[in-house]
This record gives structure tokens, C-alpha cells and sequence, in this order.
């Protein structure tokens, strides 16, 4: 059945029904107000002959007027969402109301008074009747509003009871994601990756034509890509940044941009986005300095550029943290090993490369401590707190590593002359580099079990069957050093991202410094001392 072209459904009644049932009243209003009025006066009258003539006024007007504001209200598309009605609710309601008592005093000096309308009524009648339909109308928005707010609240599901099916990895196809994605596919989650794909996708080309992989190519700084592929998520691991001191000094205002400001805008798109769990790959290199085994509650000392994004990214996201948004960190040691992305700017590959090429190990300095790990077992770690329950890591700070790999650079030479025989190592002098630390495991043993397989001599003995093999043509190459690569592919996407975000240093500084909040806030969060 459909009246003025719109469908009879029950809410439509019952929203007829309401503005008839406020219709009525405000005229009751108004005749009580005019006879409060009336009976307040000097009337010759007593108030019972106004009110015996008051009611039989209403009884001939209320049907004729109901009759009129049901069909005014449902031409004005007060029933059917009419353009106006959507646009300019209120406005619109007061001029339908208007309208009506025109028609009905219209009406009534047509008849010649036969409704016998008491002076004021049409006017007050007006009042109220805006006042009421209007009110009507706030006081279901509200409603609605509070409704659904509620329903939403009972819908979230807190985190920890969460089952996580789809993962977002940002820089999936880098050193570490590219041993993590082929786990994570494995165990039956559904995968997506944001990279930019600086060395294509040859890094996950065993599992590049998964059905359940899906890959998206931007700057991790495009917001619009980082909603779009953050949909549909139940966890994020974020791995992408400028990785490696050398590599950040390049551009500090870039590094700023990308490493600190980009992990601020994607963490607060997924908490807008409902995606509750969040792991962060950090560094060891926080710690800075130091003689003692360093744990997660050592006193940071971030000395370079790096490690100080790394520290206030942490601060950021740990701060972030709340009943629907758990971050967890965790602060990677010095990797080592082979991937789909290997690098040779890393010490104990870098240095077997040289043994096994040059024959000759350089090494500057040597008495520096380093907690090494493999990028296997790196990769493992990231996957066991993603799979860990929530209350054993939301909130948490986790080294990543094992007591076995902290080893000086003097160590690890010694350990690759003794697998490669033929070569020597070569002082080089002093180092410039001035961190110096070991760490302690401890604590993510025990929350999810994590041992690491690897020894570093597994590690020396597997780059070196690799270069033999001839996998690696040239270890010099670009594409296995982060700052190497940056510096000579300086016009590429990393460097000059054609992305709609600003290219110039100045602007990428202030971006940089928007996505904090002031320059005065990246300084705070950048501070030695933090």
C-alpha cells in the first residue's frame, strides 16, 4: 500500500502517529493557555462557560487539523526524507508548521468562525506545535545516537578475545617481513602487505602468488592508502621505516617524517579503524651505552638519529594505549643471517662477505658489545607475540634476541676467521660509533617462549655457503645497503615520494612536525633523556 508515493511501514506510523499525537497536544496547550489567561482577567464569564466553550471548539477543530499537518508532513517529505527535510530539518519542520495553522485559519474564516476559535489559539497553537514536532525530532536523533553508540560498545569485542585472521605488515617485503610473511601464510592468516617495493617483490617471490596474500604499493606516509589497507585488519605489524643509523643521518628531516610522524598517522588510523592489536619493530639500539646486561626497564640512552625515532615512536604508541588499542614493542638486536631481503650493511654479514670475497675481515674498534640475532629468529619472535595472548604482552616492551648472541665485533671476526680459513683480520683503529651494549632476554622467554635457534656461527656458515654458491653475484651491490641504496637512487619514490605529500626538506619537515603536533614536541620526544 503506498499513500503519496510512500511505503506504510511501522516505523513511518508510529512516526505519524507521534507528530498527530504532538499536534493534538500543542492545541491543548494553547486553548489551557488561553483560558489561564481568560480566567486571570476581569470576565464576566465564569472560567466553567470558557472551558465548556473551549472544549467544544476543539472537538469541531482537532480531526481538520490533524487531517491537514498529516498530509502537509508527508508532502513535505517529513516521512520519505525529502530534500529539505534532510538538509534543514528545523527550519523546514517550522515552515510546514507555519503553513498548517495558515491553512487551518484559512479554513476557519471560510467557515465563518464555525470552529469558533478563541482569540490566540492559532498563534500559540503555532508555538507549540514547532516546539513539540521539533523536539520530536532532537530527542530521536539523541536516541538513535545513544543507541548506536551502545550497540557498539557491546559489539567491540576487547582485544584479548579477539581471533585474528587478517594481518596488515607494513614493509612485509623488507629484510625481517619477508621471513615473517611466508610464517604468517603458513599458520592460515589472511595477509596483506604495504610496501613500496623498493626492490620489487623478489624478496617474497616464493609466496608473491599466494591466493591469501594481497599487496599494496605506497609510501607508508599515504594516508588514504594506509585507511584503505588497514580495512578489514584485526592486527598490524609494523616494520617499514629508514632502517639503520647511516641510512637515517642521510636526510634527518626525512627520517623524522617517515620513522616517527608516518608510525604516529598509521597508529591513530587503526585505532580509528578499530584494529586493536598493534606490534612495533624497535631497536636495541635505544639503549645507547652501556656495561650491564640492559633489560626493557634500563635506563635509553639513543644516540643517533635512529634509535631516538625508534625510542620516541614507542612513547607515542604506548601512550596511545587504551582498552581497544594494545601496542606491543619489541626492540630487535643486531640481525644477522640470510632472507628474501638480505643486506650486507650489517656486521656479521657484511664482514663474512669480506672474509669469504677478500679474504680479509675489517674490523674498527672490536671491543663494542652487540646483542646479534638472527633474521629468522627475529622474524619468529614477531610471530609468537602476535599469537601470544593479549594480557601477557599489550602494553609491553620485549628485547629481542638471546644471551648466546651477545658477542663484541673482536668476537665475531674471530669466529668467521676460524669458519672461513684463509682469512685475517685487519685493525682498522678506533670506531666512531659509540653504542656499546648487551642485552637481556629474559622476559620474552617467558612470556611466549621464544628461544632463539640460531648461533652466530650458523649464521657466518650460511652466508657463506650463499656467496659460494654464487646466489649473491656482488655483496656491494646498492641493493643490499640501506644507505648505499638511498644515496645513489636519491631521485626514487623513498627519496621524492610522488605521493601527495610534500618532497622539499622544509615542507617535509613540517610535516613531520604536524604529525607531532610542534616542533617543540619532536624535539621533546627526540631528547636524549626521554
Amino acid at each position: 500500500m503506498r499513500v503519496l508515493n510512500v511505503r506504510i511501514t511501522r516505523a513511518r506510523l508510529l512516526r505519524v502517529i507521534a507528530d498527530t499525537v504532538a499536534v493534538q497536544a500543542s492545541l491543548i496547550l494553547a486553548y489551557a493557555m488561553r483560558l489561564a489567561l481568560i480566567s486571570t482577567s476581569e470576565s464576566t464569564f465564569p472560567v466553567s462557560h470558557w472551558f465548556s466553550e473551549f472544549a467544544g471548539s476543539y472537538l469541531r477543530s482537532f480531526l481538520p487539523l490533524g487531517l491537514i499537518f498529516v498530509a502537509l508532513f508527508a508532502l513535505a517529505g517529513f516521512y520519505s526524507g525529502g530534500k529539505l527535510y534532510k538538509t534543514a530539518r528545523l527550519p523546514w519542520i517550522t515552515a510546514v508548521v507555519a503553513a498548517g495553522f495558515g491553512l487551518f485559519a484559512g479554513m476557519a474564516f471560510m467557515a465563518e468562525n464555525w470552529f469558533n476559535l478563541p482569540r490566540g489559539v492559532v498563534p500559540l497553537g503555532w508555538m507549540f506545535t514547532t516546539l513539540t514536532v521539533n523536539g520530536l525530532r532532537v530527542a530521536s536523533s539523541a536516541w538513535t545516537s545513544v543507541l548506536k553508540d551502545e550497540g557498539r560498545l557491546l559489539a567491540r569485542k576487547r582485544p584479548e578475545d579477539i581471533q585474528i585472521s587478517s594481518v596488515l605488515v607494513i614493509g612485509g617485503a623488507g629484510y625481517i617481513g619477508s621471513g615473517l610473511i611466508p610464517r604468517l601464510l603458513a599458520r592460515g592468516y589472511n595477509v596483506r602487505i604495504l610496501d613500496l617495493l623498493l626492490w620489487g617483490t623478489d624478496p617474497i617471490k616464493e609466496v608473491v602468488d599466494h591466493p591469501r596474500l594481497e599487496i599494496v604499493k605506497a609510501d607508508l606516509r599515504q594516508i588514504d592508502k594506509i585507511v584503505e589497507a588497514m580495512r578489514g585488519m584485526d592486527a598490524v605489524i609494523h616494520l617499514g621505516g629508514i632502517v639503520g643509523d647511516p641510512a637515517c643521518s642521510l636526510d634527518e628531516s626525512l627520517t623524522i617524517d617517515v620513522n616517527l610522524a608516518a608510525t604516529r598517522l598509521i597508529a591513530q588510523v587503526a585505532r580509528g579503524e578499530g584494529v586493536q592489536r598493534f606490534l612495533f619493530a624497535s631497536t636495541c639500539s635505544v639503549y645507547g651505552s652501556g656495561d650491564e646486561l640492559l633489560s626493557e626497564t634500563s635506563p635509553t640512552n639513543p644516540l643517533s638519529l635512529y634509535a631516538k625515532t625508534k625510542l620516541a615512536s614507542e612513547k607515542v604508541l604506548l601512550e596511545m594505549a587504551d582498552d581497544d588499542f594494545a601496542p606491543v614493542v619489541f626492540r630487535f638486536g643486531t640481525i644477522f643471517g640470510f632472507s628474501g631481503r638480505t643486506r650486507f650493511d650489517l656486521v656479521i654479514n657484511l664482514l663474512t662477505a669480506k672474509a669469504v670475497n677478500e679474504g680479509k675481515i675489517t674490523v674498527f674498534g672490536g671491543d663494542q658489545w652487540r646483542p646479534f640475532v638472527h633474521v629468522d629468529d627475529a622474524a619468529n619472535a614477531v610471530f609468537l607475540l602476535l599469537e601470544a595472548p593479549l594480557p601477557k604482552v599489550r602494553g609491553e616492551v620485549f628485547n629481542v634476541g638471546s644471551d648466546a648472541g651477545n658477542a663484541t665485533v673482536q668476537g665475531v671476526a674471530e669466529k668467521i676467521k676460524a669458519q672461513i680459513p684463509g682469512s685475517e683480520i685487519v685493525g682498522m683503529g678506533s670506531d666512531t660509533d659509540k653504542r656499546n651494549y648487551r642485552g637481556d632476554f629474559r622476559k620474552i622467554e617467558r612470556a611466549v617462549g621464544f628461544k632463539a635457534e640460531w648461533t652466530i656461527e650458523a649464521g657466518i656458515r650460511q652466508i657463506e655457503e650463499v656467496l659460494r654458491r654464487g646466489d649473491i653475484e656482488d655483496y656491494k651491490d646498492a641493493r643490499y645497503s640501506n644507505v648505499r641504496f638511498l644515496t645513489e637512487a636519491s631521485s626514487r619514490p623513498m627519496a621524492q615520494p610522488n605521493t601527495g605529500w610534500p618532497s622539499t626538506m622544509l615542507e617535509r619537515q613540517e610535516a613531520a612536525i604536524a604529525g607531532v603536533g610542534s616542533w617543540t614536541g619532536v624535539q621533546a620526544v627526540l631528547r636524549d633523556d626521554d
